[in-house]
């Protein structure tokens, strides 16, 4: 039987207190949604430090890193965005992980279409991502992003040594 994403949030906050670690999130598509399961649970103050809603791109580059010509050259929607707003988060908050999203929530660009949402977790120096592709609304599609952000970040921390 599948976790619910209450237990999947309780069970971060006990890996992270467990190995006295912490967390933040640098959000684009999800606004803060994934900020949001995380402080679900009681206790989060213990690792959760803070996270940053970066919609605008002048936010990602200037407060997260994200590189101008990686936004031009892949788009905002991207794999090496979602990458570099994690790093930017974890240097920015002083954590150990984060966990981002960048996204086409509804909408699209021509390009990409709506639904097309990068997920990103891990550490400074050890990043993973995973596009998510499914197109079934604005909210579906947002709350699917951060719930899978947390699934794919319990598997991650399971697995640290």
């Amino acid at each position: 039987m599948e976790q619910t994403i209450l237990e999947i949030s309780a069970q971060i906050r006990d890996i992270m207190v467990r190995n006295g670690k912490t967390v933040s999130t640098a959000e684009s598509c999800t606004g803060g949604q994934i900020a949001a399961l995380l402080t679900s649970v009681s206790g989060s103050s213990d690792y959760f430090q803070g996270g940053l809603t970066a919609y605008q791109n002048s936010v990602k580059t200037g407060f997260l890193g994200v590189s101008q010509q990686d936004i031009d050259t892949y788009d905002v929607v991207s794999r090496q965005v979602a990458e570099q707003m994690v790093r930017g988060a974890c240097r920015m908050f002083g954590t150990d992980y984060a966990l981002s999203s960048t996204g086409y929530a509804e909408g699209g660009n021509g390009t990409i279409p709506s639904g097309t949402i990068w997920i990103a977790w891990g550490s400074e120096n050890d990043v993973h991502s995973r596009r998510l592709t499914d197109d079934n609304g604005r909210n579906e599609n947002t709350r699917n992003a951060a719930e899978s952000a947390l699934r794919a970040f319990i598997d991650y921390i399971r697995k640290e040594p």
